[in-house]
């Protein structure tokens, strides 16, 4: 059996580490949506609250995002610094969703050496998960599977479809790890909504032909707006409204379907939910 220092040793992982040095950390909430704070840069922000001392006597941390009912994905290692105890009004206020105010803070610096191996690595992390925080010992946690390099996640299913442009670009440039995401989209037509989530304007699109969603989807991949003009206005104005956009599938169709049908139901949504009179479709 492979376990979890067997993949990261050979990066600098310290089999030996002495004991109650270093944490395992297995994040779940149901307050906060962790794999969205991970895409846009708020994870971290979150892990460095607490609300007891969990980290105090930690040395490094290994962090993982929980899956499921008792798998956990990489986050990554990090180093635990200085911490600052709750009320402290030297630190910045913050909007994560959580009130933190009688938080601890904890300085965690992430090593980069194990980058690699982030979104990727999954372990079983035991019958105990409630104990989201143990002492780490070899032989522990149990290696469950390591997703192939540009591995984004498991297709959910058309209708469950959420990905963001950074996500979607992964996806398109990496076939073989995201083989079921190609041959899905691939096999239908539909209509598709594109958000800005900053702003909250929606542009709503179709696909159709013999690449069905994927092939349309694959232009937005190469400059995250595909040549329509309220998007590349957008994007031209402010280059971080890229890292914005959310795509999103609000119905499949037959790729048999001829392009005016397409249409039809494209100006059907349209009208629906507004996006020609307050969001981002100009047609």
């Amino acid at each position: 059996m492979i376990y979890l220092e067997d993949l990261l040793a050979p990066l600098g992982f310290p089999r030996d580490v002495a004991k109650k040095q270093l944490k395992l950390v297995r994040h779940m909430d149901r307050r906060v949506d962790l794999d969205t704070m991970l895409r846009d840069g708020r994870f971290e922000i979150y892990q460095a609250w607490q609300s007891s001392p969990v980290f105090s006597n930690a040395t490094s941390i290994v962090s993982f995002i929980g899956r499921g009912e008792r798998q956990a994905t990489f986050v990554g290692v990090y180093d635990v610094g200085a911490a600052s105890a709750p009320g402290d009004a030297s630190l910045p206020s913050i909007d994560i969703g959580i009130d933190v105010r009688a938080h601890h803070h904890y300085a965690l610096t992430k090593r980069s050496e194990f980058d690699a191996l982030a979104g990727r690595l999954v372990i079983d992390w035991g019958e105990a998960t409630r104990a989201w925080h143990q002492w780490y010992a070899p032989g522990l946690k149990p290696v469950v599977e390591l997703l192939p390099e540009g591995y984004v996640k498991e297709f959910p299913g058309y209708l469950n479809v959420v990905l963001s442009l950074a996500e979607l670009v992964t996806m398109v440039r990496n076939p073989t790890a995201n083989r079921e995401w190609h041959r899905m989209l691939s096999a239908a037509a539909g209509i598709y909504l594109v958000l800005d989530t900053k702003s909250g304007k929606q542009y709503i699109g179709s696909a159709s032909g013999e690449s069905g969603i994927l092939g349309r989807w694959r232009s937005y991949a190469e400059n995250g707006h595909a040549g329509n003009k309220l998007l590349a206005e957008l994007v031209r104005k402010d280059h971080t409204a890229m890292q914005c956009l959310q795509f999103s599938i609000l119905q499949t169709l037959d790729r048999a379907l001829t392009r005016q049908e397409v249409l039809a139901f494209e100006s059907l949504h349209k009208r629906k939910l507004g996006s020609r009179v307050h969001g981002l479709n100009e047609n």
